[in-house]
């Protein structure tokens, strides 16, 4: 993880997390545009992969998966 990703502070990540437990898509699509535009697209995809996404618990990030691949599936089967 970059520097600069450690160095982004929880208050910018709270409201991701809100959109992503109130499961609202198109605010999370709508902060996520905004912090890269602000941060840059590579402290975005470190911030997301190592202090986001494993943060959250495995509803939300199989809703989060979900979202992302909606346009190609059809259903989601949960295995174990």
């Amino acid at each position: 993880m970059s520097e600069t990703a450690t160095l982004v502070p929880l208050t910018d990540l709270i409201p991701m997390f809100a959109a992503i437990g109130e499961r609202d898509w198109s605010r999370f699509k709508e902060l996520e545009r905004d912090f890269a535009n602000q941060h840059g697209v590579e402290v975005w995809e470190d911030v997301f992969n190592f202090r986001l996404k494993p943060a959250l618990d495995k509803e939300s990030d199989r809703w989060l998966l979900v979202q992302w691949c909606s346009a190609g599936i059809k259903s989601v089967k949960v295995v174990g």
